[in-house]
């Protein structure tokens, strides 16, 4: 398998316990996108009845918030993000616009 390499913002820390990714208060996925255009959520968060073994900590592999002042086409260029839960759903908390 070829794997690639990419600088990306970590996902520093996680609130959304219950999705399959989170183990610890951290992402284990190898990368998360954020957004549906217009709001900030974790469009990789999912529910399923265990978690991941991965030590792997997640980066942003993209962001679809062209409104976010991190957002420069497309990619997040914080240095960290956070994502918090807003109404149970998760959410960039690093969002600002």
């Amino acid at each position: 398998m070829k794997k690639k390499t990419f600088l990306m913002p970590e996902v520093a820390g996680c609130e959304a316990t219950e999705c399959a990714y989170n183990r610890d208060r951290l992402c284990r996925a190898r990368a998360i996108t954020v957004g549906d255009g217009s709001h900030p959520m974790c469009d990789t968060a999912f529910h399923a009845g265990t978690h991941t073994r991965s030590e792997t900590i997640a980066g942003v592999g993209a962001c679809k918030v062209a409104q976010c002042r991190h957002n420069i086409d497309l990619e997040c260029q914080a240095d960290v993000i956070q994502v918090i839960l807003s109404s149970s759903v998760p959410m960039c908390g690093t969002f600002e616009t």
